[in-house]
């Protein structure tokens, strides 16, 4: 029976979230999208109840066995930080309600798990994410591939699959690690 995992990318207007199915290596996306909050004029209050019912209801309907939640690393200012940290805790907060158990992992532990590189950019994170589940992101989708990307982190973590040396390019990535690409 296939491991279903939820990735989740908080933030306080938009909160990225996508499931997989992990079973024996294999894994198969089921679904991905951003949580769109009515604007940054609405006040905080109301924008984390949304976050939370609507993670919510995503939580109920796909039934997840287990959660991967980007940690809070820095923000361009403290009041952002905050914002930040109380939209992540709503998250937490609707996971552990719903009894998922939540991994947390760093953003530099997802863009290695999934790129090859610490220091990726949004841009390589999307398109390795794309290519490893066969999707089609829009540059735009970014909320979206951050919480598939970190789904696939702790898919990977399972693998245990080792990092001796990083990769020097994608190609190289992709030869070293033939199995993370998968063909819908």
């Amino acid at each position: 029976m296939p491991e279903r995992i939820i990735g989740i990318d908080p933030g306080s207007l938009r909160c990225g979230y996508g499931v997989i199915d992990w079973q024996g290596g294999r894994i198969r996306l089921v679904e991905h999208g951003v949580i769109r909050v009515q604007g940054s004029g609405q006040a905080l209050p109301k924008r984390l109840r949304c976050i939370f019912e609507q993670l919510s209801a995503i939580v109920g309907r796909l039934g997840p066995d287990e959660a991967a939640v980007e940690s809070v690393f820095y923000a361009r200012n403290a009041q952002s930080l905050a914002k930040l940290a109380q939209a992540r805790g709503v998250a937490l907060l609707a996971l552990e309600l719903a009894g998922v158990p939540v991994v947390e992992y760093a953003p530099r532990a997802i863009k290695q798990a999934v790129t090859g590189r610490g220091h990726a950019t949004k841009e390589q994170v999307r398109y390795m994410v794309s290519t490893l589940l066969g999707l089609q992101l829009s540059p735009r989708m970014y909320d979206s591939s951050d919480a598939l990307a970190a789904a696939l982190c702790h898919a990977f973590r399972r693998l245990q699959l080792p990092m001796r040396s990083v990769p020097k390019s994608w190609k190289a990535f992709l030869e070293r690690f033939p199995e993370r690409v998968l063909n819908p």
